[in-house]
């Protein structure tokens, strides 16, 4: 399979500052990794956002997208379906069609957590003019990733978002597969990757790499802390 875009590499270094995220008022840093132009699956954006001690991204019904929450750093509560649950580093949130969520920061530092929205199948088809009717609808859940090591969204989410691995990087690695391209987040550690697709990168928290489908990445360092999600490319 030949590679399907250009690889897309973003740091958080430079974030933009937004203000009523979700009608929630106060501050969120915003960065977009790689958005529908970059991707080739079906999915909106690869994000990442920070808001500060106090603040809040508003509670919000999804209705057309599944979305995703990584929380990388801080102490926060997150409400799904309106239910409080005190979240982590590592708390990851799976939040399909028809169902809502919203995030608080409680503790004393900043909160920052990695976002994938994805196109679910009934908006698909919607969005091409047909019915949606009988399309499969998605669940909500929350897992701690950093303990479970891999979380796959079978039962949870239709979309093209399959699975997300936290993978600690003590060897040389290589990365990528012919069907899904990959979003790959440095939580933690320094390192390098290297592909066709990117050349040479250096890797250092708050990095994300998109490789595309078809490509592989050699991924080396002695110490290194990984997010991986994987995004399936239509055939």
């Amino acid at each position: 399979m030949t590679v399907s875009r250009p690889a897309t590499v973003g740091t958080t270094a430079h974030p933009a500052v937004v203000h009523g995220v979700h009608g929630a008022a106060g501050a969120t840093r915003w960065t977009c990794f790689a958005g529908r132009r970059q991707l080739s699956s079906p999915c909106e954006a690869v994000e990442w956002a920070s808001i500060p001690a106090g603040g809040i991204s508003g509670e919000h019904l999804h209705s057309r997208t599944e979305e995703s929450y990584l929380i990388l750093s801080g102490q926060g509560e997150l409400l799904l379906d309106g239910v409080a649950h005190p979240v982590r580093a590592g708390s990851l949130a799976l939040t399909g069609i028809g169902h809502t969520h919203g995030l608080r920061n409680v503790g004393d530092s900043d909160l920052d957590w990695l976002v994938v929205e994805s196109i679910a199948p009934a908006t698909d088809r919607a969005l091409r003019g047909h019915s949606s009717e009988g399309a499969p609808m998605g669940g909500v859940v929350l897992r701690d990733l950093f303990a479970d090591g891999v979380v796959d969204t079978a039962g949870v989410f239709t979309g093209p978002l399959r699975r997300i691995e936290s993978l600690d990087v003590t060897a040389p690695v290589v990365l990528g597969h012919d069907d899904t391209e990959l979003a790959v987040y440095v939580v933690r550690g320094h390192g390098a990757l290297h592909s066709d697709a990117t050349g040479d990168v250096a890797l250092f928290p708050g990095t994300c790499v998109l490789v595309p489908a078809g490509a592989r990445a050699r991924v080396t360092s002695p110490a290194l802390h990984l997010a991986v999600v994987h995004l399936a490319v239509a055939p």
